[in-house]
This record gives structure tokens, C-alpha cells and sequence, in this order.
């Protein structure tokens, strides 16, 4: 049902945090980095920061690139720094690549963090790709090595490599699994207090392409160990998007070199029902690969293009937001809400919001299976604050617009902390979701964005 589940099991001791939800001290010269908490904190623990504006690329570290001006800026090659060969696993192939880097300044974080999720918006034409990496900085000032957290291109062709995230990073302290950079043990109190992200955009040697960037960013977040959460009270209810509806099931055993078809596409899924929802849809063109009898060709498009070459998947988070951004004036980023409130305020605004969570058939009345990570899409609330939600876990397309009893929606949406079916402890994705908006929101939108962190 979902591509998400086996990484984010791996992540069951690295989303726990202290029960208290304590932000660590810096350490000292006396003081470990595994010493004392401090007192309870009262910031937002979730930090969404990004680069997108002209000034902001202009404060990062140039080798080979510039930014490119007009209503979008981004970054995007001048003269190459260089070249590099890269051997992709997934073909077996070898070749040189032109490339250039860009290093965004230090961001340093509100609140210490437990988890990094880098996410961007790019185009990157065939014979060309990019590679995001992440570098933190420990409570005891040491730092991370350069984590990669993904290399990505949005094709597939003959001419370009295989998007994919890069398995056993790892320092001894923190580890890469799959998109989320987390921290081996934040019961110990270590934390990241800081960040930068380098891209290294990489062309064909000899050609004049370049990727350009438009957006960098990264939800840096210290989210409690929770099995519950507290109720949230209904406030902007009795609203409905009209979005898409599409099933992945109707998808089974289509296209399996892509996480064994259409029962795993959630995430794809999801996320080609809120691009149409803003009006963007793949050219006939670019569907002309489907096979002309299946439904919904968009779908197999969208899963194609979103699969995870490493990870044999259709779930990796940033990689449907970059996706989502290679249609036309679309912007994406992969963050945490604390709150079926902030859902609502951006219903009310006119954004939808994919939603990750994972539970049991019983936790969740209405949905007729339990699963270990599945993304749905909430396009609405009833007029007493139950959840409207896009369930691509249905048998048909009609089928896909469910209503889930409001509670326990946030609670399988919200916690980080679960039970199997077996009583085992297993993670949850403490509120992640992706936004996908235009490049010009409304000013409602852009107010409500902004009180949420996302600019």
C-alpha cells in the first residue's frame, strides 16, 4: 500500500526525543555533549528555512555559478569549477561531468534539532542533474561530514543518471536514512544546532545546459516522543478544495519496475492530485510511454518520476516535491505542522496539505486497512471538524474522497511513536506533510505560508 514504510521503521529510535521535549545546553569544556537537559523550551520546535530570493543566493558561496535574475532567481551554472567523474550504481555506467557548487551560508537553528529533511525546487534538463548535501553542527560545536541527501534529475533517459539517495552515511552520532538526516540517540541530549547546504550542479562536458534552482531548503525539527497527541479544537471548519480524485489501486501490477506498481504509489499519487489540482497536468507527449489502455496515465507518469533508484521507491519525500516543481511556475517543500489548526488555516487559504501517517486498521475508523506509512491528501473539513481526506488507498477513484473522525486523523498524522500489529514500538512521522502552492500565491496564501514558517 505504501513505498514509505521500511525506511521510516529505521527511524524509531532516532524520533524519539526526551519525554520532556528539553532543548540540550551548548556543551563546554566541563560539559559533554550527552549531559543535562535544560528547561522546557517554548519556540516552535520545527524550522523551515530556505533560499529562494536573489539576495539570498547572493550570500551563499559561489564556485562556477551565478544567479540567474527575472521574477524566479536561482542558481545556476557560469563556468564550471571543474570536472568529476561519477559512476552510477544503478546503470553501471561511468562519466565526466562538468560541474559548479553553490554553499548557503550557516543557517542556525531556533531550536536544536533531533532530524533534517533538505527538500528544492529545480529544473534540470536531460544531461543534467543535482546533488543536495547537508553539513550540521553538534551542541559541542563539531560538525556532521557532508551528508548527501539526494541527487536528482527529473528524467531518465539515456542521457542522465538515476535520481537517487545514498544508504550508510553515517558518523558514529547521526545517519542519513533514505531523506531524513537524524540523530542515532537524541536521548542522550546531543542535538544540531546549525546547518549549511551545498548544491553541485553537473552538466555534460561541452554543452551550454545547466540546472537552475530556484529553491534550497531544509525542516530542521526536535519533535517529542509521543504515542498521543493532544486534541486540537475545531476553528476554520466546514470547507472543501475540489481536488482530483484519484486511486493507486486501480494501478496494481502496472509498471512493477517502479515499487511493484500501483498499490505502493501513494506518495505519486497524492501528489499528481494536488498539481492538477492547480491546474498543471504532463502533455500527451510525456504520457505517450503509458500504455494507452490504463486510467489515470498521469499517475504512472508521476510514479516514474518520482522513484528512488536506491531506495526502490516511490516514497522519498523531496523527491515528489522536486518533482511537483517540474510543472510550470509550481513551488514545493517538505516540512512538519504541529496541528490539525495550521492544516485547517491552509484549507481555508486554498492549499491542500499531503499528510504522512501510519496505523493500525483499528486506529483509523473508515479506512478498511492499517499500514506502516501511507501519504493522503486533506482537502477539506466537515462542518464539526472532521478530516475531508483524498485516500489514494481506495479501491476506485470516486472511492478516494473518505471522512476520518478528526482525532484520530492528528494522532496517526502527528505522533512519532507507535505499536505494530505484533506490540512492537515502531515510528511515526511526527506531522510531516508536503505543500505544493504557486510560485505567486494569493496574499492570503503567502500570509498564512509565512505564519507557518514557509516564505
Amino acid at each position: 500500500m505504501t513505498s514509505s514504510a521500511p525506511r521510516r521503521t529505521v527511524l524509531a529510535a532516532a524520533l524519539a526525543a526526551a519525554a520532556t521535549a528539553a532543548t540540550p545546553l551548548p556543551a563546554t569544556a566541563d560539559t559533554p555533549h550527552h549531559s543535562a537537559p535544560t528547561p522546557p523550551r517554548t519556540k516552535n520546535p520545527v524550522d523551515y528555512h530556505a533560499w529562494t530570493t536573489a539576495a539570498d543566493w547572493h550570500q551563499g558561496a559561489a564556485r562556477g555559478t551565478h544567479v540567474a535574475p527575472g521574477p524566479r532567481p536561482g542558481i545556476r551554472i557560469a563556468r564550471p569549477a571543474g570536472t568529476t567523474d561519477y559512476h552510477d550504481p544503478h546503470t553501471g555506467t561511468s562519466a565526466t561531468w562538468e560541474y559548479a557548487t553553490w554553499t548557503s551560508p550557516v543557517h542556525r537553528l531556533p531550536v536544536p534539532a533531533a532530524e533534517a529533511v533538505a527538500s528544492w525546487n529545480a529544473h534540470t534538463p536531460s544531461g543534467t542533474w543535482i546533488a543536495v548535501e547537508l553539513r550540521g553542527t553538534y551542541t559541542d560545536g563539531s560538525r556532521t561530514p557532508w551528508y548527501v541527501m539526494g541527487r536528482w534529475t527529473a528524467g531518465d533517459g539515456d542521457t542522465d543518471i538515476r535520481r537517487t539517495s545514498v544508504d550508510d552515511q553515517k558518523d558514529g552520532r547521526s545517519a542519513v536514512s533514505t531523506d531524513t538526516l537524524a540523530l542515532d540517540d537524541p536521548s542522550t541530549g546531543l542535538r544540531l544546532t546549525a546547518y549549511e547546504l551545498r548544491l553541485t550542479l553537473h552538466r555534460r562536458p561541452g554543452t551550454t545546459l545547466t540546472p537552475t534552482v530556484w529553491r534550497l531548503g531544509a525542516m530542521a525539527s526536535d519533535i517529542p516522543d509521543r504515542f498521543e497527541v493532544p486534541p486540537s479544537t475545531p476553528a476554520l471548519v466546514g470547507h472543501e478544495l475540489h481536488v482530483p480524485r484519484y486511486s493507486q489501486e486501480i494501478h496494481k501490477g502496472q509498471y512493477p519496475q517502479y515499487d511493484n506498481g500501483g498499490e505502493a504509489w501513494c506518495s505519486p499519487t497524492s501528489s499528481q492530485m494536488i498539481i492538477e489540482y492547480w491546474g498543471r497536468r504532463p502533455t500527451p507527449q510525456q504520457l505517450s510511454w503509458v500504455d494507452p489502455t490504463y486510467a489515470d496515465p498521469q499517475v504512472c507518469h508521476a510514479a516514474r518520476h518520482t522513484f528512488d533508484y536506491q531506495y526502490k521507491g516511490c516514497g522519498n519525500w523531496p523527491f515528489n516535491a522536486a518533482y511537483a516543481t517540474t510543472y510550470r511556475d509550481l513551488q514545493a517543500v517538505v516540512t512538519r505542522l504541529s496541528s490539525l489548526n495550521d492544516a485547517e488555516r491552509l484549507i481555508h487559504a486554498g492549499i491542500p496539505v499531503i499528510t504522512s501517517q501510519s496505523f493500525l486498521k483499528t486506529e483509523l475508523d473508515g479506512a478498511g486497512y492499517g499500514t506502516a506509512g501511507h501519504l493522503m491528501t486533506v482537502i477539506g473539513f466537515t462542518p464539526t471538524g472532521d478530516v475531508i481526506a483524498n485516500d489514494p488507498a481506495s479501491p476506485t477513484d470516486p472511492a478516494v474522497r473518505r471522512v476520518y473522525k478528526r482525532h484520530q486523523f492528528e494522532t496517526i498524522w502527528l505522533r512519532t511513536k507507535r505499536h505494530d500489529a505484533e506490540g512492537k514500538v515502531k515510528s511515526g512521522s511526527g506531522g510531516v506533510c508536503y505543500l505544493y502552492f504557486p510560485v505567486q500565491p494569493t496574499s492570503g496564501q503567502r500570509r498564512v505560508l509565512r505564519e507557518l514558517g514557509i516564505r
